[in-house]
């Protein structure tokens, strides 16, 4: 079967590279669906999709946007449109891949048309600012960044090259027989968060939930991670949730690496999923540095540095408190299917009795303010193992497993 590769261009500037992605994408024996997202300048080659169409499917005509054209107008009109055209032509079998070209105004279009297509379906975006901080562009999407290491203004030997390269990635992404689709089940998908102090305990959650006959997404939680979680949850992906770290919300409270954002915490509880929660290692930041240098707020703190540049700092008591009172306030919204585990002894495996990072002192204020602050919809279950004991993970798998099976 031919498949259907979609161009993301501006087709006043790019034009060129426009036509050589098309000349190798069919001489793979593919076609090439052209969607020109400029607004200013003449087109320099036709579009399968022109500019005039996608600022209808965005809600404005091209000639009012061509009145007092700014990018700050224009850019989300044609974003809005070519989402709404990719996405029907996705539901509709007829585009099987996207591929973008940019610069940093492009990049940001093309990527956040990328950004609202499904997990799975081939996203690429070959762009001029791929070898920096793209966290921005890719957002908690698939997108595959590729850097195009020179400018993108006309073409050369080299900028074949890279374009050819692209055009091959993109039509091999949307030949692959293997398809990301949800099968009908009586048994949800189940996500789980988890981080490197608590993987043998990840492991065995895994371990247990597929010998029950469910199947797990796991999710790094470092920011990225736990907010990708949370959009399958609101995607209908994932439909129950043991959420094993919550590192991204104390890395939130101080605005540090595994920042989660505000909504983090709060999407299973508005959508009334099945959900258990663990605060795993939340009883420490996670902070980039220069190689082995100790930030001087924290030099009074115990720490472990959990690699040269990540910084690890044991929150005290006082600290901690902060990260309960955030844990308490997002979870607000849970009305009601949730029980919150508490291990006594310890939530990573930095603070366990005899590690680096253990503060009985601090555990005790973290659990005693969440035990009388969380709201009563959720059950607290105290427990006295460590977060990875065999017999904690089990009993949190069993209590989802209930509220899954008892709906």
């Amino acid at each position: 079967m031919t498949k259907t590769i979609a161009l993301l261009v501006t087709l006043d500037t790019k034009y060129q590279e426009a036509d050589y992605l098309i000349e190798r994408i069919e001489k793979r024996g593919q076609k090439a669906l052209l969607m020109d997202i400029g607004v200013v300048g003449e087109a320099g080659t036709s579009a399968s999709i022109p500019r005039e169409e996608i600022a209808a499917a965005g809600g404005a005509s091209l000639q009012d946007l061509l009145k007092n054209p700014t990018r700050e107008a224009a850019g989300p009109i044609m974003v809005k449109g070519s989402i709404s055209i990719l996405l029907k032509k996705i539901a509709a079998d007829e585009v099987h891949a996207v591929l973008g070209l940019g610069g940093t105004q492009g990049t940001s279009s093309c990527c956040n048309i990328m950004q609202a297509l499904p997990y799975g379906f081939p996203k690429i975006m070959v762009s001029t600012i791929a070898s920096g901080d793209t966290s921005g562009f890719v957002g908690i999407k698939d997108i595959t960044m590729m850097f195009s290491v020179s400018d993108i203004l006309k073409l050369n030997p080299f900028t074949r090259k890279i374009l050819a390269n692209a055009a091959a990635a993109a039509c091999g992404m949307a030949e692959v027989e293997t398809q990301f689709a949800m099968e009908k089940s009586d048994k949800p998908l189940i996500g789980l968060s988890n981080l490197g102090v608590l993987t043998n305990g990840a492991m065995e959650a895994i371990r247990y939930l597929e010998e029950k006959g469910y199947e797990v997404i796991v999710f790094h939680a470092v920011g990225s991670g736990g907010r990708a979680m949370e959009q399958m949850m609101k995607e209908g992906i994932i439909g129950a949730v043991f959420d094993y770290a919550m590192g991204e919300i104390a890395d939130d409270v101080w605005s540090v690496l595994r920042a989660g954002g505000p909504e983090r915490l709060t999407v299973a509880g508005k959508l009334g999923l099945p959900q258990v929660l663990c605060p795993g290692g939340a009883e420490h930041l996670g902070i980039l540095v220069p190689p082995n240098k100790v930030p001087d707020q924290f030099k009074d703190h115990d720490y472990v540095f959990h690699s040269p540049v990540v910084f690890v700092p044991r929150l005290n008591a006082e600290e901690i408190v902060r990260v309960a009172k955030s844990i308490c306030e997002r979870l607000q919204h849970t009305k009601g299917d949730a029980y919150f585990m508490i291990p006594r002894g310890g939530v990573g495996r930095y603070s366990k009795a005899g590690a680096s990072l253990y503060d009985k002192e601090s555990d005790d204020a973290f659990f005693n303010y969440l035990k009388a602050h969380l709201p009563e919809s959720i059950e607290v279950v105290d427990c006295e193992e460590y977060a990875e004991d065999p017999s904690f993970v089990r009993k949190g798998v069993d209590l989802l497993i209930e509220m899954i099976e008892g709906n």
